[in-house]
């Protein structure tokens, strides 16, 4: 966990109108929430001002041989990471616009770290023996808040946000099985790949280069060409970019600036142990991850965590073969690997196809897809033929809704017939709901959705059965929802509906609406709430 503690709130909320124009009004008094304090570094930064230049480009602030600082040194990770800052200090309104957001938004800030802490020591090693500033550690915190399953508008994805594209430029394999760009190791050397890269062909400029990883290094070369060729100062601070890379740039230097000095800005981090989280373990072969996760003595969802390129609920057969494990649970899984025989790492049942059989009916007496067996099988147009042997995966468990999500991006483009972007969801079956029920719910034909899951119109649904939805644009705009992605949240002891919407940046009348809740509801711990969520908001 990585909690933060208030100390003090500055004034200036004004200052959030760019950031927080929809939250909620602030809550009734609390209990202040007691922290265990952070220690501080040895040599802290002083909170000086002094040496900014109003408008100045970013450079090494450190001698190159003095970049490669002994890691080991630091008990504390985030102590670590300050160290390695290597940026100089720019004063410009559009960063104190952000930090404002940021110091104002502490438990945003605590989501964040708590999930980012999994992956940080390996991103802190990385760049630091690049000898690239430290600061790139926080950029996963603009580009997906360290959710390795984030996913945008633009088919961006994982914690670096590819898309694909880039991601294919920089070797970024994306197959049936998997996908690099959501690959912590993979995506961690092809985002540093690309911002080297981006660096060099900017001349040693890291704000140019920044923005161009945002926007593309030809809109930022555009612009550059254009101020050149019309006198202007070629910097980032003088360029015509869009919106969205004009607030990009100042978001990592706000953080920058927030993470080496939190206690100017009220803030406390506890440490983050500077050791390793997890460890890399080569498997040779393809293997079940429930069946991996059981001989970690890990639970799954943690596996899936740390090695969320996978689409499926196993790994590519193709490669690669490793599997990132809780450090603590390394040595275990090693061991145990060497005495699993190949026929136990992923469990197949052979069926022969009779008269009449088809591939749907196949698969729903699997309890599996079409697109599964096919996949297994090599069936290029989806048909089968009587006395055929198929392989059938028997899957060891239910998949997370994340992956479900990720495989159905795969499995199903994200475009209907007249190229017109379409959002998908995974849905949760409640009690007494039928097919018909829901795709009435969804506005769509019950046959669309019989085809979506590969099952028949009249097919009995059961309570907690996940069903994959297209939601029609129309559709999200008529719920209210301006553009959005559905999720499902488990209340947790302590939540309330206040809290709740402040950390999903909804409203509370929306999240009750969604809800079916009114002020006599009291959500209790374990109950499952819908809402939908504005990529295009800070998320956490």
């Amino acid at each position: 966990m990585t909690p933060i503690k208030r100390q003090f709130f500055l004034g200036g909320i004004a200052l959030l109108l760019g950031a927080c124009a929809h939250q909620p009004a602030a809550p009734p008094p609390r209990e202040p929430i007691v922290m265990p304090a952070s220690p501080t570094s040895e040599t802290p930064i002083a909170p000086s001002d002094t040496g900014s230049v109003l408008g100045a480009t970013p450079s090494l602030s450190m001698p190159r041989e003095w970049q490669h600082h002994n890691g080991e040194d630091y008990d504390d990770l985030f102590d670590r990471m300050r160290a390695g800052f290597a940026f100089d200090e720019v004063q410009e309104p559009a960063i104190d616009v952000q930090l404002a957001w940021f110091e104002h938004n502490p438990d945003y800030l605590e989501r964040v770290f708590q999930r980012g802490q999994r992956y940080l020591y390996h991103i802190i090693t990385e760049v630091e023996a690049r000898g690239m500033p430290l600061e790139f550690a926080l950029l996963p915190v603009v580009e997906s808040a360290y959710e390795p399953f984030a996913y945008s508008r633009s088919r961006a994805a994982g914690l670096w946000q590819f898309i694909p594209d880039t991601g294919r430029r920089f070797g970024l394999k994306r197959d049936w099985w998997y996908d690099g760009r959501r690959d912590v190791v993979e995506s961690t050397r092809a985002a540093l790949d690309y911002l080297q890269a981006l660096h060099d062909q900017f001349g040693g400029d890291w704000l140019l280069a920044i923005a161009a990883y945002n926007v593309g290094e030809n809109s930022v070369q555009r612009e550059l060409d254009f101020n050149r060729a019309n006198g202007k100062p070629a910097d980032f601070w003088h360029l015509r970019l869009p919106a969205e890379t004009r607030a990009y740039v100042p978001k990592l230097l706000a953080l920058k600036r927030l993470m080496a000095e939190p206690e100017r800005y009220g803030l406390e981090f506890a440490v983050i142990p500077n050791e390793p989280y997890f460890a890399l373990i080569d498997t040779d072969s393809q293997i079940d991850l429930k069946i991996a996760a059981q001989l970690a003595g890990s639970s799954y969802d943690e596996l899936v965590a740390l090695n969320p390129g996978y689409n499926r609920w196993a790994t590519d057969p193709d490669g690669p073969h490793r599997l990132l494990v809780p450090i603590d649970n390394a040595d275990a899984f090693d061991t145990a690997l060497k005495t699993l025989g190949p026929d136990d790492r992923v469990r197949f049942a052979s069926h022969d196809v009779s008269r009449k059989e088809t591939l749907p009916m196949i698969a729903k007496q699997y309890g599996t897809t079409v697109a599964v067996i096919s996949k297994v099988n090599d069936l290029k147009d989806g048909k089968v033929i009587a006395g055929q042997t198929l392989k059938i995966p028997e899957i060891s468990g239910q998949l997370t809704d994340k992956v479900l999500l990720a495989a159905s991006r795969v499995d199903r483009p994200e475009t209907d017939l007249g190229g017109r972007r379409q959002r998908q969801i995974v849905y949760r079956v409640r009690a007494g709901e039928t097919l018909s029920s829901i795709a009435r719910r969804h506005g769509m034909p019950v046959g669309t959705l019989a085809r979506l899951n590969n099952l028949g119109a009249q097919d009995t649904l059961v309570k907690g059965q996940r069903l994959v939805i297209k939601a029609s644009t129309r559709r999200l705009r008529d719920e209210g929802i301006v553009s959005g992605r559905r999720l499902l949240y488990t209340v947790r002891s302590g939540d309330t509906v206040y809290s709740i919407s402040r950390q999903f940046q909804v409203s509370v009348s929306q999240l009750k609406s969604w809800n079916g809740l009114n002020v006599h509801h009291q959500i209790r711990a374990g109950k499952r709430l819908v809402m939908y969520v504005d990529s295009n908001r800070q998320q956490g």
